[in-house]
């Protein structure tokens, strides 16, 4: 609609922004200068409109094209307002009228005035003998010039309503959680809303008339290059790839667009990848329960007939070697027994519970449950560069993982040999503990099928069920298990998400709860926990209480509230910085209880004073 307004102008007008490069003209402005396609397409640059104006000998035969475009340039890039007549090269005198935009950049205005100094010239030639003429000359002037200012009327609202959308549209753009960007036919970026630095930390935010390889850098250009070529094929490509800095997972949108561009759309999607693969574990898990627990349970009540049947036997007077048999048969179901108990824990209703947790303790306290298990001819070593802060995690269920995991290195090592274990942060995204040892490695077919359950590289001693416990752990978190050689040996190491523990040590607590039985008993665990409480029933309650009290220092909040908001609505809207725990009843598989996990910690209800007095870093008074 814009479009048919402007060319529906008697005058030719163009609008530049403050990298120089065209922004939107009308028809108008093409036809009077007789410009070729390419430098009316918005993002053409103001140097070639000027060069190629000069080679055509709009400014004159005898000059330096070159020098002429310079000044120009730098005439331009003051941004002055300014208005001058010009001869052209044809004999026709055009005015320009130039008005900068408040944001850089400037909107241009190319009016034919032949007709008008023609009339000027004939008035002071004929003055005396064309009165008559003069006269209707003057009149035809006149109504030329009424025509005239009702058309720059109309240009300056045209131009007003273009520079509020404009602003409207930068405004809301900016806003995303994405970064939003085009790319004109060359690769380089011809307009954005200067968020790629929050999508990919370490990359730069003003990257106008960049090119895409030189602001994603080149690891991350190649992982986008094949889906970018695409596009500019005309084919749609939406494609996730994770980043190096920060291992964050990014999903990418190319749409061509219809003058030989791409659109892009970048989201950062890692809180959304970890909630998903936790979802998906618990799916898997559920699934295998459905399909072992019928086989399970007749395959116990086999081995209890079997072990009944053995028991009679060790009763009887039999030779010596049929007590063996009889001996050899009773461990043997006992260890079926054993491998059932493995499959449920597996299988069965375990949740990944977090709390706050002391990285520095539990690894020493592993140190300690390890170390007797190990030979005098394995050592054991740590290396931990975490920060010195509590981490949201389930302790018990990640201290049980690296125990299996020193165990199996240590099998691995045999009587001499060396296990490490280290742990680091990655980015604000993840943290990364590996167990090492200097054993022979991974088998080809260990590395292939080590996470399958019952696979084992020890013979009878094992039962193939250590790692996939482990990476059943670790994706109940959200996170992923890597296995590699390294030029020692084997290393497996556990990556899970980086969610420092809200550092709440005192203070006013907002709880929300529409239930007044629950609410009641939340309220006296946080009174015996040490805190002062206020309380609400809905959204609009507690943000009307965050309003007037500035001294909240953390919400806990149910999920379902009354009214028509939700605690996920009420953490969106509460001021950034302030520490929420969402608590729900809602089974984890709940979409609401799924997309809760990204945002914040959840409380599974019922829970205790212990578990909401270990989430809070608050030692509950004894």
């Amino acid at each position: 609609m814009t479009s048919a307004g402007l060319n529906l102008i008697g005058q030719a007008l163009s609008i530049y922004d403050s990298q120089l490069r065209l922004v939107v003209s009308n028809r108008r402005f093409q036809d009077m200068f007789d410009l070729p396609d390419e430098l009316v397409r918005p993002g053409a640059l103001f140097a070639d409109t000027i060069r190629y104006l000069a080679s055509q000998g709009e400014y004159g035969t005898d000059i330096d094209v070159e020098d002429a475009v310079n000044q120009r340039v730098q005439q331009a890039l003051t941004f002055e307002p300014h208005y001058l007549e010009r001869v052209r090269a044809n004999g026709c005198v055009i005015s320009v009228e130039g008005a900068p935009l408040p944001k850089g950049g400037w909107v241009s205005v190319y009016t034919d005035i032949t007709s008008t100094k023609k009339a000027e010239a004939l008035l002071r030639a004929r003055s005396e003998v064309l009165s008559g003429q003069l006269l209707v000359r003057a009149e035809e002037l006149a109504a030329a010039n009424r025509k005239l200012a009702a058309t720059n009327t109309a240009l300056e609202e045209a131009k007003r309503q273009l520079i509020e959308i404009e602003a409207r549209t930068r405004m809301t753009t900016e806003m995303m959680p994405a970064h939003i960007a085009h790319l004109d036919a060359d690769g380089r970026y011809d307009h954005s809303n200067r968020r790629l630095s929050s999508v990919m930390p370490g990359r730069p935010s003003e990257i106008l008339g960049m090119h895409i390889s030189e602001a994603l850098g080149a690891s991350a250009f190649a992982r986008v290059e094949p889906h970018l070529q695409k596009a500019y094929g005309g084919e749609t490509s939406v494609f996730e790839f994770t980043e190096d800095q920060d291992s964050r997972r990014i999903r990418v949108s190319f749409s061509p667009d219809e003058e030989g561009g791409v659109y892009v759309m970048s989201v950062d999607i890692t809180e959304e990848t970890q909630a998903r693969v936790a979802l998906q574990q618990t799916r898997r898990r559920a699934m295998a329960a459905q399909m072992t627990s019928g086989l399970a349970h007749d395959f116990s009540n086999l081995l209890t007939i079997i072990l009944g049947m053995q028991s009679r036997l060790e009763k009887m007077d039999l030779p010596s070697e049929a007590h063996e048999l009889v001996a050899a048969t009773q461990k043997t179901a006992r260890r079926g027994g054993q491998l059932l108990n493995r499959i449920a824990d597996m299988t069965g209703n375990r949740t990944f519970q977090p709390k706050a947790t002391d990285m520095r303790s539990l690894l020493e306290d592993l140190r300690v449950l390890a170390s007797p298990s190990l030979p005098r001819g394995v050592g054991l070593s740590m290396v931990n560069t975490l920060p010195d802060e509590a981490l949201l995690l389930d302790p018990g269920m990640v201290q049980d993982a690296l125990l299996n995991l020193v165990l199996n290195a240590r099998d691995a090592c045999g009587g001499f040999g060396q296990v490490t274990i280290s742990a680091h942060k990655i980015g604000d995204i993840w943290i990364e503990i590996s167990v090492s040892d200097t054993g022979p490695g991974f088998s080809k077919e260990a590395l292939e099928k080590a996470l399958n359950p019952f696979f084992t590289t020890k013979g009878s001693k094992g039962s193939g069920l250590g790692l996939p416990m482990v990476y059943d752990t670790v994706k109940l978190a959200g996170g992923d298990l890597s296995l590699r050689n390294t030029p020692s040996g084997a290393m497996v190491s556990m990556r899970l998400p980086y969610r420092p523990a809200p550092p709440i040590q005192d203070g006013l607590v907002l709880l929300v709860e529409d239930n007044d039985d629950l609410r009641g008993q939340f309220r006296d665990m946080l009174v015996e926990l040490g805190f002062s409480v206020i309380e609400a029933t809905s959204v609009d309650e507690a943000l009307a209480l965050t309003a007037d009290i500035q001294d909240i220092a953390l919400v806990l909040s149910d999920i379902r509230l009354e009214g028509q908001g939700t605690g996920l609505e009420l953490l969106a809207q509460l001021k950034p910085g302030l520490p929420c725990i969402l608590m729900t009843s809602l089974p984890f598989s709940d979409p609401l209880h799924q997309q809760a996990l990204t945002l914040a910690p959840v409380l599974s209800k019922p829970f205790t004073r212990a578990q909401l007095s270990a989430l809070i870093r608050t030692e509950a008074p004894s």
